[in-house]
């Protein structure tokens, strides 16, 4: 298995990166195909956040690199605002970690 790293994505109205006509349901449409083109990308959606009042979305997935997460993307024509690696920052990744004596 290829190593994967964490990646954060945004969307939002303001920026035409989130469709602001967009309901729940028809949500749950375009997820459904979003997901499918995610597993031939190699994309595992981790989660999804989605704000529909204030026009937002916040996907926390895991890929190869960053270009998988954009070509998933764009094989569903949904533009993003950024795409960002990231670590996690618990409790346990941030202050119950063996440090160097």
């Amino acid at each position: 298995m290829q190593a994967m790293k964490f990646f954060v994505d945004t969307h939002d109205t303001k920026n035409d990166t989130f469709p602001a006509w967009i309901t729940p349901e028809q949500f749950e449409d375009f997820f459904a195909q979003y997901t499918a083109v995610c597993a031939e990308e190699n994309v595992v959606i981790l989660r999804v956040h989605v704000a529909y009042e204030d026009g937002k979305a916040f996907c926390f997935t895991m890929a190869p690199d960053a270009d998988s997460v954009r070509r998933a993307h764009e094989r569903v024509s949904l533009p993003f605002d950024g795409i960002s690696e990231v670590q996690t920052a618990t409790p346990g990744d941030t202050f119950f970690r063996k440090r160097a004596a």
